[in-house]
């Protein structure tokens, strides 16, 4: 007699599946941790550089926070067109460093950077649908040479902070050296004797560390912890309306490219790891769901957001590949972000710490970039002189501050970034170079490996194969 029994409905995907509660808690910690001391370096970078009280730089870091959280569950959980629906964990992007601190310091402050920021996330919507027919322009060549510059060119502000910061009466005292060199060792030790989930946090631990040996040798000031509220939300324009300067929108407009290369490798890497093709529907939903973040984090008195890399790698090291994991580390943030005493907490940490760890963070940058190049096509063509070119045009307004000077402002808004400068300068000589007619394209007939998103784990997943431009 046949069996009467209702069909079991269909499995959903593992990206789909809904983990229990318990797992949740363990699992979705953990990408917090991971991207926290990241998360946070951004505000602390450009809030530090524009030299903002405690109380407001305590603000920039929970507002960060709070939208962090948000953009995650947008680009987890998705709506609409809105959201790749994969486990993507969103941060403020290292890439809009140093274009923010040049248009806050020029004399735009925070309003200013808050209308390029809005424009830029309204391009980002708009170029979404499109952007997959512009992914030949941005080859590993480029994308190895920007992310290389990146981490170059930050490298400096954590030597800063290791010498105690700028300004600082104590500047290149032994004693931030030293203490910069023992967050250093601690990261080094952690990333390389302890269990794997540890490693993949030392930047935070060594954070940590380097507080606990901080606060008996007086280096730290809670006086901003008393002071801030228990409970707080990041409110629109808190700093003043938006104001729309063209020198500072072009300028995060480059930025804005940068992001969107840079989110599309994530999501590719992501959908290999977890066994769901990225196509162009999803591409395109998930890189709007980056316009909609950077479009709030103009609102809500916060930066840029892109997918963060080093989550990526933390997705192929545990094998957990539901997004609702990720989901409830974007909850946790939230959280997080309506704790104003955290945020006094954080900028109270004194800059050699952050330096010892920024040396880490930054350099990691930069070599994820040269790994990229690692798998670029250098024979028999010009790629080594679109590297060379783009390094050093990028280097230039970092090793010689005030070159752009005598330009108008503007030009020096695009190109006293050292980001904006190198990237406009790969785009530019690898068209130049491999994509004008009558030039055979660098490497033709080679085949190379696609470089790897910065944190990817090199073993977590095989990379695609193309063309060298």
């Amino acid at each position: 007699m046949a069996s009467t029994a209702p069909a079991r409905p269909p499995r959903p995907h593992p990206v789909d599946e809904v983990p229990p509660v318990r797992h949740l808690v363990a699992f979705g910690p953990q990408h917090v941790l991971a991207m926290y001391a990241g998360a946070v370096a951004v505000p602390l970078i450009v809030g530090g550089a524009m030299k903002l009280s405690p109380a407001d730089l305590a603000y920039l870091i929970t507002a960060d926070l709070l939208v962090c959280g948000i953009a995650t569950l947008i680009q987890c959980v998705g709506f609409w067109r809105f959201g790749v629906r994969l486990p993507i964990m969103q941060g403020c992007t290292f890439a809009a460093v140093a274009p923010m601190v040049l248009i806050g310091t020029g004399g735009g402050g925070l309003p200013a950077i808050y209308g390029a920021v809005i424009v830029s996330g309204v391009a980002m919507m708009l170029l979404a649908p499109v952007f997959g027919r512009l992914l030949r322009f941005f080859p590993p060549l480029v994308t190895g040479t920007v992310v290389l510059i990146i981490g170059v060119s930050l490298l400096p502000v954590a030597g800063n902070w290791a010498a105690g910061g700028v300004g600082s009466d104590d500047f290149g005292a032994p004693k931030n050296i030293g203490l910069a060199a023992f967050v250093l060792v601690v990261v080094l030790g952690v990333q390389r004797f302890a269990p794997a989930f540890l490693s993949r946090v030392a930047v935070l631990v060594g954070i940590v560390a380097g507080m606990a040996l901080a606060v008996p040798l007086d280096f730290t000031d809670f006086g901003g912890v008393g002071d801030a509220d228990w409970v707080g939300v990041s409110t629109p324009f808190h700093f003043g309306a938006p104001t729309f300067e063209g020198a500072a929108i072009a300028s995060m407009l480059v930025v804005a490219l940068v992001i969107m290369t840079e989110t599309t490798g994530d999501f590719i890497a992501v959908g290999e790891m977890t066994g769901r093709e990225v196509g162009p529907r999803a591409l395109a939903d998930g890189l709007r769901a980056d316009g909609l973040s950077t479009v709030l984090g103009g609102v809500f008195n916060t930066f840029p957001y892109t997918a963060f890399a080093q989550n990526v790698g933390l997705v192929g090291m545990t094998r957990v590949r539901s997004r609702w994991v990720v989901a409830a580390a974007g909850g946790i943030l939230v959280l997080l972000g309506l704790l104003p005493k955290l945020g006094a907490v954080v900028a109270a940490i004194p800059a050699p710490v952050l330096g010892g760890a920024g040396l880490v963070m930054f350099g990691t940058v930069a070599a994820s970039g040269l790994r990229t190049l690692a798998r670029v096509d250098f024979r028999g063509n010009d790629n080594l002189t679109v590297v060379a070119v783009s390094v050093a045009v990028g280097m230039l307004p970092v090793g010689v501050p005030g070159i752009y000077d005598r330009f108008p402002d503007w030009f020096q808004t695009v190109m006293d970034s050292g980001i904006s400068a190198g990237c406009v300068t790969a785009i530019a000589l690898n068209l130049v170079f491999n994509h004008l007619p009558g030039k055979a394209p660098a490497g033709s007939g080679a085949v190379e490996r696609v470089g790897l998103p910065v944190g990817r784990s090199e073993d977590a997943v095989e990379e695609p194969r193309e063309k060298s431009v």
